[in-house]
């Protein structure tokens, strides 16, 4: 059985912390309309929504991350992503974007494809410009 959608996934939490969408949009400052069209699959949330759906409904953000496809599945190599995540020295909303593009890159060039190759195959050009 394949897992719920992103906006299954959210509603069943919503009903489950006895929320209506109406509550929900006052507990993130996102709107009514923006909420149940993310239920019901007509949007896809940005990471930022995402992580203020996660504050309201007291869950974790990666978990919505990975039910969003912004991170893979626990257990897959997540380096980058938990680096991220896991520096002290910036901010949530600067993590969530850092994320945002990373997955962007990593969609644009066939998401998960080796980070250290380039789109076809072969091994990165040296810069000679950037100190070592």
């Amino acid at each position: 059985m394949a897992p719920p959608n992103i906006g299954d996934f959210l509603r069943e939490q919503r009903r489950t912390a006895q929320l209506s969408l109406r509550q929900l949009a006052d507990l993130t400052g996102v709107s009514n309309p923006y909420l149940s069209q993310i239920e019901r699959g007509l949007r896809k949330p940005s990471a930022e929504v995402l992580q203020q759906i996660a504050k309201a409904l007291r869950i974790s953000s990666e978990a919505l991350y990975v039910r969003a496809g912004l991170l893979d599945e626990p257990g897959h190599d997540r380096s980058v992503e938990a680096a991220i995540l896991a520096d002290p020295a910036i901010s949530q909303a600067q993590k969530r974007a850092m994320l945002e593009v990373y997955m962007s890159f990593r969609s644009a060039n066939g998401a998960g494809g080796d980070a250290g190759s380039e789109p076809d195959g072969s091994a990165p050009e040296e810069d000679d410009d950037h100190e070592r």
